[in-house]
């Protein structure tokens, strides 16, 4: 089966650098990210960074260990599925961050999956269901960091 991807964006009102440090603050993560109900880092790590861990817990209970692949602050960051859901084959996602004028920043969300069989005969509705969960996390994200 072929990945699976998509994007969706935002512009918030805020500097890059501040966009950027506030959505990779764990300790902050679920005051603005509606979609999670845990956001943890594991394995002894305090902040993000290229290497480090995390594990997100949605509100459905789906759970997944992701690990940064990438981490340039404040332009952009990538992590790769560890371990997580039956149903997903891969998980793949970066978050950018492009200034479009002082103290406006463009957010933009890449994901990009596999699912196994039987899942992926619903790849449609699952991609539908998560580009949602996707915008409604923007629109937090940007509400949140205007307020």
């Amino acid at each position: 089966m072929e990945s699976i991807k998509f994007t969706a964006e935002t512009e918030v009102r805020c500097s890059r650098e501040r966009v950027f440090d506030y959505t990779q603050n764990y300790a902050q993560r679920l005051r603005w990210d509606t979609f999670l109900k845990k956001a943890v880092l594991v394995e002894g790590a305090t902040v993000a960074d290229k290497g480090v861990k995390a594990y997100c817990v949605a509100k459905n209970g789906l759970g997944m260990v992701t690990e940064y692949v990438s981490f340039n602050r404040p332009v952009a960051t990538a992590i790769k599925m560890t371990q997580g859901p039956f149903m997903f084959r891969t998980f793949l996602g970066s978050w950018t961050f492009k200034e479009v004028q002082p103290d406006v920043t463009r957010v933009i969300f890449l994901y990009s999956f596999q699912l196994r069989f039987p899942f992926s005969l619903a790849a449609g509705i699952i991609q539908k269901k998560l580009q949602n969960n996707v915008k409604q996390r923007l629109a937090d994200l940007k509400a949140h960091m205007e307020r």
